[in-house]
């Protein structure tokens, strides 16, 4: 395994570890919050987007290179 790959494993298993405390911060807002339906609805669209962005920028970059 050379440096690169360490780090890139390194990188997509440290995002993935932000982003699931990132998704049980939020989801305990919301419940102690009492939000309404819409709005949490909203919250959660925008929280799995995000990261599918940063999927398809890579899938893209790798197709073009």
């Amino acid at each position: 395994m050379t440096v690169a790959q360490f780090e890139t494993i390194g990188l997509w298993l440290g995002l993935a570890a932000l982003y699931i405390f990132i998704v049980l911060a939020i989801n305990d807002v919301l419940k102690k919050s009492q939000a309404p339906r819409i709005g949490r609805f909203f919250v959660w669209l925008v929280l799995f987007l995000s990261p599918l962005v940063f999927v398809i920028k890579t899938v893209v970059q790798f197709f073009l290179e």
